[in-house]
């Protein structure tokens, strides 16, 4: 499985769900699909699903956790997500989550989809988060080991998104 994330809309002739990202007056486009579409534009960017749960779907809040990792951390990175508690999936509000590896950069996008806002404001709040995070600025934590794999901080998106 393949996400596109897209400057502009194309229109391609495949299995794909197609969705409207919106943060105010700027829209991202993302493609779902099984097929590797070629000849994107230079800032587009191509992801290798490597997790999954739930599908996506318009009219939800989608945030994009964007983690940058160097070469030699992504073993490791990808296995701390293999290995995930999986406690978000059961959040009041959760519509789907997509673990995504970059083919064109080393910014890993974590994808979650919520019915609302306040639901992903909920989350951040809730116990499952804490357990989620619980390592973080620890010595067991990913973003304290050495070597250091972040080769700067990680950002968030967060967008309206909408079917199309």
């Amino acid at each position: 499985m393949y996400i596109y994330f897209l400057e502009n809309k194309i229109n391609e002739e495949t299995d794909a769900n197609f969705f409207e990202l919106k943060e105010h007056d700027k829209s991202l486009y993302l493609i779902e699909t099984e097929t590797l579409i070629e000849d994107l534009g230079e800032n587009d960017k191509t992801c290798h699903v490597l997790d999954l749960e739930g599908d996506l779907k318009g009219d939800t809040y989608a945030v994009c956790n964007n983690i940058p990792v160097r070469e030699e951390g992504k073993a490791e990175f990808e296995e701390r997500f293999q290995n995930r508690a999986r406690k978000v999936e059961g959040e009041v509000g959760f519509v789907a989550i997509r673990v995504c590896r970059p083919l064109d950069s080393d910014t890993y996008v974590i994808l979650t989809l919520w019915e609302t806002e306040a639901d992903f404001e909920n989350w951040k709040q809730s116990q499952a988060y804490n357990h989620a995070h619980k390592k973080r600025g620890t010595e067991k934590g990913i973003d304290k080991q050495k070597p250091q794999i972040f080769p700067r901080p990680s950002y968030v998106e967060t967008y309206l998104v909408n079917a199309l």
